[in-house]
């Protein structure tokens, strides 16, 4: 029912799994992960125990070979089973048991495990995989999406499109430092849901990242004018010398709070301020008199 990827990023820091499927919130099913131990996916018939105790097995230390051959070896249905996993170090391993639906199968390498079945032939594995190796100069969130956009392209599930999801988990990357959960975005109802998890993660990347340093724009001057008139005009009186308290407020309930610096502005946060504040006229010029 699915084709999805479990991988690792190149330093080990973030491990994650995405996901798509004709299939009603396959998000919700195949994929677990935990930082700095591993990621599993279930599918074909779902066997939901596997999740936890693949991270168990994975959190001792067992390799991922190993924790595939130990989840199916005591499953009575692991015919009808598919599994991916990869570890904190070390390939991925998958499994696809005899009784999966064509096309089904898998491939692994080092760090991820890519799998599928009712799939549109091997050539849908075959592009996840190579969207995977190719896309090591992007994030890795975007580059787990990259891949499962490839294997949607070349046909994906065969019987059609319905769900996609990506987890990604990172040691105390969660909101606010929180949790470790970076990304759990999930398309569970949607007639092109891949595409439509591409927009998901563009406005969580948008909402949720922190700045670059290197983009940060100083807060003073013609700017600071500028970005008090738009607070201003938006409801949020600011100070043209100051509008750093006023931007706070503002960006509080944008859900930009993540994106603040004191002292500067994010040019993601300036473009979200300039989209939606209400077009301030400039002043206008005073007439002529006329010489008596």
């Amino acid at each position: 029912m699915t084709f999805s990827l479990v991988a690792r990023s190149a330093d080990g820091r973030l491990h994650g799994v995405v996901v798509a499927s004709r299939f009603l919130a396959a998000g919700a099913l195949v994929p677990a992960a935990e930082a700095e131990v591993g990621a599993i996916a279930t599918q074909a018939h779902v066997n939901l125990a596997y999740r936890p105790q693949g991270l168990a097995l994975l959190r001792t230390g067992v390799g991922a070979a190993g924790v595939v051959a130990g989840l199916v070896a005591d499953d009575d249905e692991r015919d009808h089973r598919q599994l991916g996993v990869v570890g904190a170090t070390g390939p991925g391993a998958g499994w696809t048991g005899p009784a999966c639906r064509p096309w089904a199968g898998g491939q692994s390498g080092d760090g991820w495990a890519a799998q599928g079945n009712i799939l549109a032939g091997p050539q849908v594995i075959d592009e996840v995989r190579d969207g995977w190796l190719g896309g090591g100069g992007l994030p890795f969130p975007q580059r787990l999406l990259a891949a499962l956009h490839a294997g949607d392209e070349a046909g994906g599930d065969r019987r059609g499109r319905q769900s996609a999801g990506l987890l990604v988990v990172e040691r105390g990357a969660g909101y606010a430092g929180t949790g470790d959960v970076l990304i759990d975005l999930r398309v569970d109802d949607h007639p092109d849901p891949v595409t439509e998890l591409g927009r998901l993660l563009a406005a969580h990347t948008r909402l949720f990242s922190r700045p670059d340093p290197g983009t940060l724009l100083d807060l003073t001057g013609a700017l600071a004018v500028e970005v008090a008139g738009l607070l201003t005009a938006l409801g949020h009186p600011a100070d043209p010398e100051a509008p750093q308290e006023a931007l706070v407020d503002w960006a509080g309930l944008e859900n930009l709070e993540r994106r603040l610096v004191p002292g500067q502005i994010d040019p993601v946060v300036l473009e979200q301020l300039r989209r939606v504040a209400p077009q301030v006229p400039a002043p206008r010029a005073g007439r002529a008199r006329r010489a008596s």
